[in-house]
């Protein structure tokens, strides 16, 4: 009996394994998939900004499809819209010491404590730091680094260094209302 202990050990992990992938529902309905946790919004190479993915299929001889998984938090995918603020920068979420001649920016804490990946403990983990946008303005724009995490903003407001935010309306302006941005 002790001989078949790794066996049977092997054997309950694997049952595990099964009970536990996840449904993932693409534009064709509900599609099987074996995903684990740490891949199913990988960052991508060029990036960083979490993708969709597709996952090999579960069950041998099923048809492989290709699906675009539309479950994907919309402050990822396209143009978002917000407003634009600035603040005195300094030692940032994100463990990093910035200063005010620097373009970097402050994202939502919604979208911070959200950003796939963030274990939730340690803000200097977050893979949100180190990514880069671009904001948009009037037909202005400014590339920034996200290195910190802004309480007063809403989920897609960038709270700008002020050298950013000049890039974009005069420091007067104070906040500026329909700004967008992309991740690059």
């Amino acid at each position: 009996m002790l001989s078949q202990l790794p066996i049977l050990l092997l054997s309950l992990a694997a049952s595990v394994a099964a009970l536990s992938v996840p449904q993932i529902h693409g534009r064709g309905g509900a599609v099987n998939r074996a995903v684990e946790a740490s891949t199913f919004l990988p960052a991508d190479n060029t990036t960083g900004v979490p993708t969709a993915i597709e996952a090999e299929p579960t069950t041998a001889g099923a048809p492989i499809t290709t699906k675009v998984l539309d479950n994907l938090p919309s402050f990822l995918t396209g143009t978002q819209i917000g407003q634009g603020t600035f603040y005195a920068t300094g030692l940032g979420a994100c463990g990093i010491v910035n200063n005010d001649s620097q373009h970097i920016a402050a994202v939502s804490h919604l979208l911070f404590d959200a950003f796939p990946g963030y274990d939730g403990i340690n803000p200097n983990t977050n893979p949100v730091c180190g990514r880069q946008v671009t904001a948009s303005y009037q037909g202005r724009s400014v590339v920034v680094t996200i290195t910190d995490r802004c309480e007063a903003c809403a989920l897609t407001d960038l709270d700008f260094s002020p050298s950013a935010f000049e890039e974009l309306a005069p420091l007067s302006v104070g906040r500026i209302s329909g700004m967008t941005w992309i991740w690059n």
